[in-house]
């Protein structure tokens, strides 16, 4: 809680209350008695109104937001700009159904998005990554007369059949819903932390021994890859990888789908993370942080692939006006000054946190790029060896603080806040980080 007479800022956390406060307890407890207990909920946050970086929640406790809804409000909570394009909208047309009527604002953000890719580009809008993902693979299909996929190790696409058949990062996720869709297939993705210079090398061996054993490349309709992995551990692939991922495909007809589900609109410090190495793929997936918060996604692909029939494939809700006139706000935003702030903050997070393997024991490796950073602990640093108890005290001690924070893969801590965030919030956040770690690590050996 807040010390007395200590001043309070509006742009960093005030704590009024023990956590969860009175009012949260009772929205927990009628929580649990209704709805899926699938829901994966870290720390008991229930929140209430939210501006920018700032999220209160029912108690009146103020949190620092590095989650972004999980790199969703890229704008941050409740932009006004975005605010005002959403009543507007609201105010004219709420939904007429883009798949079966015409409307204006769909063809601009499409004419918009296409435009942000090499080549004639067309786009097919969901409602969410997984409804992307989706699409992508059909389309794939479509386009190839082909069944199979590659897929990594660690990936996250989505928890609807076809996604979750490419996914492979909880096993939880998988449990139970099998089988599967068929024809998928895994190889690792590249982890420089723990396998050096070979990472790369690593993951191309691996596709090539499918190749030679199981899995006659000719079949592969497409290699659906993630340019930064999300909840793998914000893993960025080495240099090159990339490219000589795009080199196999197209040596063997085989389609690459990038994944800028999280890692897009922006988050990288570039509007697409693919930008970073310059390999446009043949088709892309986004959604979290196109419409600052509400449900878009779409499927951006050669115009050439998207063939299908009317009828093929179609989303009563994709592409909602609503939705899109908020896409439309924050591409401006991101374009005048948010893309660069990203860059700009993360550059700066990075150079704190650069120090911090070498300071703090438990922590084995930091990593990342923009506003999409990772901190990575471990139970011994020459060993590595994984560390998510540690991972969970640290993220549970941040949210004590006032930080809202998530986990990434079995043992890394991710960092995502809004676009908008400022140097001062980011300083504050590592701030509460490096105690947390520090406190973690020390408990952990005694």
């Amino acid at each position: 809680m807040q010390a007395k007479g200590e001043s309070v800022r509006a742009d960093l956390p005030e704590m009024r209350t023990a956590l969860p406060g009175p009012r949260a307890r009772a929205v927990i407890e009628r929580d649990h008695a209704v709805l899926s207990p699938s829901y994966t909920r870290s720390y008991p946050l229930v929140a209430d109104t939210a501006e920018g970086a700032i999220v209160e929640d029912v108690d009146g406790n103020r949190f620092l937001d590095f989650s972004a809804g999980i790199a969703v409000v890229s704008t941050g909570h409740c932009h006004p700009r975005v605010v005002a394009a959403i009543q507007k909208q609201a105010a004219r047309l709420v939904h007429m159904s883009g798949t079966d009527f015409y409307y204006e604002n769909m063809v601009t953000l499409a004419e918009r998005l296409a435009a942000t890719l090499p080549g004639p580009r067309k786009v097919y809008f969901g409602n969410s990554g997984a409804e992307a993902v989706e699409s992508a693979m059909k389309l794939a299909r479509h386009a190839t007369h082909r069944s199979r996929f590659i897929a990594f190790l660690g990936a996250f696409h989505g928890r609807t059949l076809g996604a979750l058949s490419l996914t492979a990062s909880k096993a939880v996720q998988r449990r139970g819903f099998g089988p599967l869709i068929p024809g998928v297939h895994h190889v690792p993705y590249p982890d420089t932390y723990r396998q050096g210079d070979a990472a790369a090398r690593l993951s191309l061996e691996a596709i090539d021994r499918l190749f030679r054993t199981i899995v006659p490349p000719e079949e592969v309709a497409a290699i659906f890859v993630e340019p930064v992995q999300g909840e793998g551990g914000y893993l960025v692939p080495p240099k090159g990888f990339l490219e000589d991922l795009a080199r196999i495909a197209k040596a063997h007809g085989i389609l690459l789908v990038f994944d800028e589900v999280q890692c897009g609109m922006g988050r990288t410090g570039k509007l697409w993370a693919w930008q970073h190495s310059g390999v446009a793929p043949d088709i892309l997936t986004t959604a979290k942080g196109i419409a600052s918060g509400l449900p878009l996604s779409a499927m951006i692909a050669r115009a050439d692939l998207m063939q299908w029939k009317p009828g093929a494939q179609a989303s009563t809700f994709g592409g909602n006006p609503v939705a899109v006139a908020a896409a439309l706000e924050t591409m401006d935003l991101l374009e005048e000054s948010l893309i660069d702030n990203a860059a700009r903050v993360g550059a700066h997070m990075m150079e704190r946190l650069a120090t911090w393997p070498a300071r703090i024991p438990c922590v084995g490796d930091v990593r990342g790029v923009g506003l999409m950073l990772a901190i990575e602990l471990v139970r011994d640093r020459q060993t590595k060896e994984r560390a998510p108890d540690l991972r969970d005290a640290v993220v549970d001690r941040a949210f004590e603080r006032g930080l809202l924070v998530l986990g990434a893969g079995e043992n890394s801590i991710r960092l995502c806040p809004p676009l908008i965030v400022t140097r001062d919030q980011a300083d504050f956040a590592l701030d509460v980080l490096e105690e947390a770690c520090q406190a973690a690590g020390a408990a952990s050996s005694v």
